[in-house]
């Protein structure tokens, strides 16, 4: 990292270091991302209640959002606790905000310290952190009861964004019309669910969170698996489940011009038979991905692993 990748006013070196270290320890983001994501999840808890919004989550639970992101990153990430504030990063103190909307609340003892300020918005996928010195200028000048005020214009102008609108894994239940949403949630069973997750929420990415959530039971991965699962019962409507755990499959993705499923996730397509010259091998035959309302003749194929 340069000083060019700081605010044009910002002189201040340990909010340089901060950012540095932050950085160092995680490059491309994805560390913090699987932070923001499992953070969601935990406090949707989707196995118990099948919740899978903030908005179905409680007031004091949507507060504690907050303390979860600081413990998690700091699980994450080894960060030593702060003497006065939450963290040492860098050999400074720092104090860590989460806030859903970026209205930050800074308490009398972040004053004119370095401030980690985080954002999370689960139905675009994103995330942001950044960092902030909390400095008189940088600070609101109106208080709340508790004293704690938030950053002005020109203090949310000298962050320095660590990851800006980052992306971290979809949650495909808040992607899907509602509709589509009520009727997998409708079903009567955990297996009935899942297969009209699968039918539903086709060439997306779908977590194992996704479908826990969905099935509501101890043994959600069952209800996906071949022998009475979904990959069986949704074959004869020509449903492939391609699972991101195996290489030869996430190759298949990506020959039939699918969504390709990240590790520990779940692609769902709709195949029929095609030509050589235009198709993908699977099981000894050639398929291409079928178009939205094309009726199917054939079983889809059976996967390899």
């Amino acid at each position: 990292m340069s000083l060019f990748d700081l605010p044009s006013s910002v002189a201040d070196p340990a909010v340089v270091a901060v950012v540095t270290e932050l950085r160092r320890l995680d490059p491309d983001g994805s560390r913090m991302a699987k932070v923001f994501r499992s953070t969601f999840d935990q406090l949707y808890d989707g196995q118990h209640t099948g919740r899978y919004s903030v908005e179905q989550l409680f007031k004091t639970e949507k507060t504690h959002f907050g303390t979860l992101i600081e413990i998690n990153l700091q699980r994450e990430f080894k960060i030593p606790d702060g003497c006065v504030l939450d963290f040492t990063i860098a050999g400074f103190e720092v104090d860590c905000k989460y806030s859903h909307t970026g209205a930050w609340m800074l308490p009398i003892e972040s004053f004119e310290q370095i401030v980690l300020v985080t954002q999370a918005d689960d139905r675009k996928s994103v995330w942001s952190a950044g960092v902030v010195r909390a400095t008189q200028e940088n600070r609101r000048t109106s208080e709340n009861r508790d004293k704690k005020t938030g950053l002005n214009v020109l203090g949310r102008s000298q962050i320095t964004w660590v990851f800006k609108d980052a992306q971290m894994q979809p949650n495909a239940l808040l992607q899907l019309p509602p509709s589509a949403v009520s009727e997998i949630m409708a079903g009567r069973s955990g297996q009935v669910r899942v297969n009209e997750l699968f039918r539903q929420a086709t060439n997306r990415r779908l977590s194992r969170n996704i479908i826990a959530t969905v099935a509501q039971q101890d043994d959600y991965m069952k209800r996906v698996r071949y022998n009475g699962g979904s990959r069986s019962a949704l074959r004869p409507e020509g449903y492939l489940i391609l699972g991101g755990d195996y290489f030869i499959q996430r190759n298949i993705a990506a020959a039939l011009g699918a969504v390709v499923p990240e590790p520990g996730e779940l692609v769902s397509v709709r195949v029929t038979p095609a030509a050589p010259e235009e198709g993908v091998g699977i099981d000894g035959e050639w398929w291409r991905l079928a178009a939205q309302d094309e009726e199917i003749d054939l079983p889809a194929p059976v996967l390899p692993r």
